[in-house]
C-alpha cells in the first residue's frame, strides 16, 4: 500500500478566461473545483492505477471538509488531522493564448499541538504501507526539518520514501536519505550551489545526491523530458510531444508514475517509462491530478529511452 502525505493541501480551482490580462474584468469560460496540494494530486492518479492508497496531512474549515467529502466520494482513504485554521486555495487562470497565471494562497498555522497529533498518527499508521509519497510546500507552524524528520521515522521501519519538495525542506530533508527524489532543474542548482547550463552540469550534481546514499534521483527537465540516474547508469528520457491542456500537476502524476511502479516492482527502465508516461499524459487533461489510461499506455509505446553509462 502506498501512503501520501499533503501538509498543505488546497482546493485547486481553475478558471478559463479567453485574452486574461490584469486590470480588466473578465468571465470565466470554465470553471472546476478539485482538491488539491501536490500530495493530493499524486494520490488522486495513484488510485486510477488501481493501487491501495491513503491520503494524509492537515485539513481544516469548510474548504477541508469539500475536500474530504470529495476523496470519500473517489473512494479514497484518508486520515487526515483536523486545524483550526482554513484550507487554503490556489487558483490557476488558463487563458486562450496557453498562458497561465497562478495565485497561491499561503494556507493555516499548524499549531504545536496539532504537529504532535499529526507525528503519533503518522507513527501509528505507516507500519500498514510499503511506500510513503510526501509532496509539496509546508504550511506555517512547521519546521523546515518536517520531511526529514518523516523519512528518519520511516527509514527506521524499513519504508521507501519518495520527497518532492523544493527549498530548505528539500536540503534538510536530503539529509535523512529519502529512496527517491525529482527536483527540477532549478532546484538541483539550488542544491549544488552553482549553475547547471549543460548535461554535465546536470550529471555532476545527480551524482552528488547519489553520494548521500539516495536510490533514485530523477532531474524534471520540463518540455524536454528528464534525466534518471541510479547508482549505475543515467538515462535520458524524451517524450511525445502532445497537445497539452493544463500542465499543472504532472510533476506530481510523474511521481505517482514512481510509486506505483515501485510498488509493483518494475524494473528502472520501465518504471521510467511509466512516471513519464503519467506526467504527460495528465498535460493533456484539464483536471489537475488526471490521467487516462488509456493515454498513458499510448504514450508509454512512444517514450525514448537512452541508457548512459558513467562514474
Amino acid at each position: 500500500m502506498i501512503l501520501t502525505i499533503t501538509l498543505n493541501p488546497s482546493i485547486d480551482r481553475g478558471y478559463i478566461v479567453d485574452g486574461f490580462e490584469k486590470g480588466k474584468v473578465f468571465r470565466a469560460k470554465e470553471v472546476q473545483y478539485t482538491p488539491g496540494g501536490k500530495g493530493l494530486n499524486v494520490t488522486k492518479v495513484i488510485k486510477s492505477f488501481g493501487e491501495p492508497v491513503t491520503a494524509t496531512g492537515f485539513l481544516g474549515g469548510m474548504s477541508g471538509k469539500y475536500i474530504e467529502s470529495q476523496l470519500d466520494s473517489m473512494d479514497i482513504q484518508n486520515k487526515f488531522i483536523s486545524t483550526d485554521g482554513e484550507t487554503r486555495s490556489c487558483i490557476a487562470i488558463l487563458s486562450s493564448d496557453k498562458s497561465q497565471t497562478e495565485v497561491l494562497e499561503n494556507g493555516p498555522y499548524i499549531s504545536e499541538a496539532e504537529t504532535l497529533d499529526f507525528y503519533e498518527m503518522y507513527k501509528d499508521i505507516i507500519s500498514d504501507y510499503e511506500i510513503i509519497c510526501a509532496s509539496g510546500s509546508l504550511p506555517k507552524g512547521l519546521g523546515m526539518d518536517t520531511y526529514q524528520k518523516l523519512i528518519n521515522i520511516a527509514n527506521k521501519q524499513g519504508k521507501k520514501f519518495i520527497l518532492d519538495t523544493s527549498g530548505e525542506a528539500l536540503r534538510l530533508g536530503i539529509e535523512a536519505v529519502p529512496f527517491l527524489v525529482k527536483p527540477n532543474q532549478e532546484e538541483l542548482e539550488k542544491l549544488v550551489g552553482h549553475t547547471i547550463s549543460n548535461e554535465d552540469d546536470i550529471i555532476g550534481g545527480a551524482k552528488y545526491l547519489l553520494e548521500k546514499n539516495i536510490n533514485i534521483v530523477v532531474v524534471s527537465l520540463g518540455a524536454e523530458g528528464s534525466m534518471a540516474f541510479s547508482k549505475d547508469y543515467a538515462y535520458r528520457v524524451k517524450v511525445p510531444k502532445v497537445r497539452a491542456v493544463n500542465p499543472v500537476g504532472s510533476g506530481d502524476s510523474m511521481v505517482a508514475g514512481f510509486a506505483v511502479s515501485i510498488l509493483r516492482k518494475y524494473d528502472l527502465e520501465t518504471m521510467l517509462k511509466v512516471a513519464a508516461a503519467c506526467g504527460t499524459a495528465n498535460a493533456m487533461e484539464a483536471e489537475t491530478g488526471k490521467v487516462n489510461m488509456d493515454n498513458v499506455k499510448h504514450i508509454m509505446d512512444k517514450i525514448i529511452i537512452e541508457k548512459i553509462s558513467y562514474k
